[in-house]
């Protein structure tokens, strides 16, 4: 168990605690932390999992990789604004975060597994090339008809929001929420007021509904999408212009054809 231990000492170091204070963390005494660190001892498992809390780190990662040896990116997790929730990400061979896809069947599973490091793991990749550099992305692939045009299926490429408070109304987002499981809708922010935000479809025969703030896990502002569907032609005002349209276009050319 040398990786654990040293392990233990090169987060408290990163993070600027002293053994005193770690171990005030822990509720241990500095000995004990002492102890731990120079290798005369393991730490239990019950110290284990609270090491990996204090620093965000899965246990696998703290039991069995030595830490100081890989990107950062790869092991520590991102807190979310919301202070209950952390962000669990992947990294590529070059240090650049992956963009992982949650697909219609995994959705269920995301729910319980979108905090564990492992899970996120085991996810899909994919890549979109035009998306800004720098940022958190992951693609979803959304179900229904209450997004019309955007066709059952698609992939909506979402960038990751810390807090509700960045919402901005009539958005596009995808919403990982605690009882309606993962959503695509746009979203106005009642948070401040009422502690809800509105859902509202594209297809208005779906009604709006709201969700409670707390409810929502994961926040990801839609950027693009990609469907193997074209949209299809609108119904009403719009529709009937291009039929008239087509029709006077159909008049001109008998009318040329008669004047020959």
């Amino acid at each position: 168990m040398a990786i654990v231990n040293r392990n233990l000492k090169f987060l408290r170091v990163q993070q600027g605690l002293t053994q005193k204070q770690l171990a005030e963390k822990l509720g241990l005494k500095q000995a004990a932390v002492g102890a731990y660190e120079e290798e005369r001892s393991t730490p239990p498992v019950s110290s284990l999992v609270e090491i990996s809390k204090i620093f965000n780190v899965s246990l696998d990662h703290l039991v069995n990789k030595d830490l100081s040896l890989l990107p950062q990116k790869e092991w520590k997790a991102k807190t979310a604004g919301r202070g209950k929730e952390i962000l669990a990400i992947t990294v590529d061979q070059n240090n650049k975060e992956n963009v992982e896809l949650v697909t219609q069947k995994a959705s269920a599973g995301y729910l319980s597994g979108y905090q564990d490091p492992e899970y996120v793991k085991d996810l899909p990749k994919i890549s979109l090339p035009v998306l800004p550099k720098n940022r958190t992305y992951r693609a979803f692939e959304i179900q229904g008809e209450s997004m019309l045009p955007v066709q059952p299926g698609s992939i909506i490429f979402g960038e990751y929001i810390e807090d509700t408070k960045t919402i901005k109304n009539g958005k596009l987002y995808v919403l990982v929420t605690s009882h309606e499981g993962i959503v695509f809708k746009r979203v106005f922010n009642f948070a401040d007021q009422q502690g809800k935000l509105l859902l509202v479809s594209d297809n208005r025969s779906y009604e709006p509904f709201s969700v409670k703030a707390e409810d929502v896990l994961e926040i990801w502002a839609a950027k693009a999408y990609f469907s193997q569907q074209f949209p299809e032609p609108e119904s009403g005002p719009a529709s009937l212009v291009d039929q008239l349209a087509f029709q006077v276009f159909q008049l001109q050319a008998k009318n040329k054809t008669k004047d020959k």
